[in-house]
């Protein structure tokens, strides 16, 4: 694992040679997008021992062996154990960091409001739904799906970061096609459809017909979108809002700076 890590920040490196943006992120526009989808960790005594790891955190350079040298704890892997991190964001200042790394499970079972602290205690923040367009741009648009290599569209579970070597934007951002479905900034009146986007793209589209009935907004996820999920619904035009209070396992992030 040590290898495929250092492998991976030496591309990472090259990657951003002269790049405006952190070794963990990638340039879309006028913003940095995160590399790989966000993994989550709680990291102990963040203001005291560990300001330095935190420090790394902000500035893009904390590795997997710098985490779990500060004793780190990874969460929303199998279940929300964000905790004292509240669904509602209130209780979350530093208590969760969002981290950009390769081949490690990315953070699910999460609220916009924790994923939105979760981002602002790494220096970052959820990007808007045109910056995450930007940054998908060039994703493979789902077909067959390799098992190994293409956006993961046809397993029933979302890869670890990074593994779907083919599944990456022209802009080197990973897994904004198969992988969790990835909450944005904006909220937006809850649709009522699903109409699709016709025959621009067979990618799903569900922000049609504002509701009169809910009593609450909605935010837009991208991408995502497994087998059972969607499948070929899945692709860098896939849309999704759900309230934000909402949690699932096949719901995660990815911050931009």
């Amino acid at each position: 694992m040590a290898v495929v890590l250092g492998l991976w920040a030496g591309a990472a490196d090259a990657q951003n040679v002269g790049s405006p943006c952190p070794r963990d992120s990638v340039p879309a526009g006028a913003a940095c997008m995160d590399e790989f989808e966000a993994s989550a960790w709680r990291v102990p005594n963040p203001t005291t021992a560990n300001a330095g790891l935190v420090a790394k955190i902000r500035a893009g350079t904390a590795t997997a062996a710098d985490l779990a040298a500060g004793g780190a704890t990874q969460l929303g892997v199998a279940s929300d154990d964000y905790a004292p991190c509240a669904d509602n964001g209130q209780t979350c200042a530093d208590v969760v960091y969002a981290v950009s790394l390769p081949s490690v499970a990315p953070a699910a079972f999460v609220t916009w409001f924790q994923a939105q602290e979760a981002c602002a205690n790494s220096g970052k923040r959820l990007p808007t739904n045109a910056e995450w367009q930007t940054a998908a741009s060039g994703t493979p648009d789902p077909g067959p799906d390799n098992g190994t290599t293409d956006c993961n569209t046809a397993s029933d579970t979302s890869p670890v970061t990074g593994t779907r070597a083919s599944c990456v934007s022209s802009r080197g951002a990973f897994d904004m096609v198969g992988g969790l479905a990835e909450w944005t900034a904006e909220w937006l009146p809850a649709e009522s459809v699903c109409p699709g986007w016709a025959s621009f793209s067979d990618d799903e589209m569900c922000l049609a017909g504002a509701s009169t009935t809910f009593n609450h907004p909605v935010a837009p996820t991208r991408g995502g979108a497994w087998a059972s999920l969607g499948g070929v619904k899945a692709g860098p035009f896939a849309i999704h809002p759900f309230a934000p209070f909402h949690s699932t396992a096949f719901i995660g992030f990815r911050c931009a700076r």
